[in-house]
């Protein structure tokens, strides 16, 4: 039991680790300096999608205030009013301001997707057709998905209120938790869709449940110590509204950024422990499954890696790939596939050696037995390399700092 108690506190430790590496903290404030500006656009659209179909006419309001009142902690009658106010009169707006607030929506998700690529380690990001065509998705089919599941909440409501309390017992007991299904089902659509790589849909839905439970306590935190620590209305007074907005949709943004981390790492759950194979070994192995590959003319995936028994994390297949890349030996075909580019026949392995931006791994430090052809020669060469170095650098530092020190031949 302590063992699986220290292994998931290692993986959480790792988690945080990686959360910091990817510069979640500032990729949060990015986040939030995009959302100020594109909260008005996205508010837009979405009426002008719920307006253009009459049966959600009016719906655009009642959605506002349902996210008002269940996901914004503190003063959001007052922020509503005022993004109520900014969209109607961004919809007296020439076709001109339509397109800029088209575009700066467009933008925000834009800047959503690239940090989640850089989460997920995704080298080539969505372009042309494909990357219009999600954006246009979630602007249009977000809004009117929206307004369907609160038309049928507020139908059941409804009913309840002609046929008596005790008619849809379940179905106003299951209202009550419309604020965390509503967060589940929008962090697993975002985890699921966003970013430019294959996503399972399970681990999209863990994420989504750990974010939304998250979420929903840094709600009731955020809304204890606005009760609390009123000091800030003191300070901002009647301004006080705006800088609380931004906190709450930096930590929102925060509880975001570290649930994709969840996401991204849960397919390797066990790869963020200390491993016994060290990195430039894992790089061979790459390279001995591109060049098998390659004598069968076919292109090489993270997955055919992972079949041929290299379990590597996506952070770990990115790092491999950059190098080898750099030394000229793959290259990419798109689609993240690669092929093998160089002829190994006039590559050597002191080549690779030499150029790794790994260090040799010392004989102590490698592993007993590793199911590849060139494992037990290359170990035997590490190993007379190492002792070889011992021979000659052996000496103390006392006899080699001495003026008349004679360096060993």
């Amino acid at each position: 039991m302590w063992q699986r108690v220290n292994s998931w506190v290692d993986f959480w430790r790792f988690l945080l680790q990686r959360f910091i590496a990817d510069r979640g903290t500032s990729n949060a404030a990015a986040l939030t300096y995009t959302t100020l500006f594109a909260v008005v656009p996205m508010m837009t659209v979405t009426f002008s999608m719920l307006s253009a179909i009459p049966a959600f006419q009016g719906s655009g309001e009642q959605i506002q205030s349902f996210i008002f009142r269940n996901f914004v902690p503190s003063a959001g009658e007052t922020l509503q009013q005022y993004l109520r106010g900014f969209t109607t009169q961004a919809r007296q707006l020439t076709w001109i301001g339509v397109a800029v607030l088209a575009v700066t929506a467009f933008w925000m998700l834009v800047t959503i997707e690239k940090t989640f690529n850089t989460i997920w380690r995704v080298r080539q990001p969505r372009r042309g057709v494909s990357s219009f065509l999600l954006y246009w998705a979630i602007l249009s089919l977000g809004p009117l998905l929206l307004g369907g599941g609160f038309a049928i909440s507020t139908y059941f409501t409804s009913l309840s209120l002609i046929s008596g309390p005790d008619a849809l017992l379940g179905a106003q007991e299951l209202l009550k938790f419309m604020p965390l299904l509503t967060s589940v089902a929008a962090f697993t659509l975002l985890y699921a869709t966003v970013p430019n790589a294959t996503v399972p849909i399970r681990h999209a839905l863990l994420g989504g449940v750990f974010a939304a439970i998250l979420f929903e306590v840094a709600k009731m935190l955020f809304g204890l110590y606005v009760r609390v620590f009123p000091g800030y209305q003191l300070i901002y007074g009647a301004f006080a509204t705006v800088p609380l907005f931004l906190l709450w949709i930096y930590l929102s943004w925060l509880i975001v950024l570290f649930g994709a981390e969840l996401v991204c790492n849960l397919g390797f759950s066990q790869q963020w422990r200390n491993r016994a194979v060290p990195r430039l070994l894992m790089a061979l192995g790459v390279l001995r499954v591109f060049y098998e590959r390659q004598q069968l003319g076919l292109k090489v995936r993270l997955r055919d890696v992972q079949r041929q028994g290299w379990m590597l994390a996506e952070h770990e297949w990115e790092e491999i790939l950059v190098f080898l890349e750099q030394q000229k030996l793959i290259a990419s075909t798109g689609s993240g596939t690669w092929v093998l580019s160089r002829d190994l026949g006039h590559y050597s392995l002191h080549q690779l050696l030499s150029h790794s931006p790994w260090p040799l791994p010392r004989a102590e430090n490698l592993p007993e037995q590793l199911d590849e052809v060139w494992y037990p020669a290359l170990r035997s060469g590490l190993t007379k390399l190492q002792d070889e170095q011992a021979a000659l650098f052996g000496e103390d530092l006392a006899q080699w700092l001495q003026p008349q020190a004679q360096v060993p031949k």
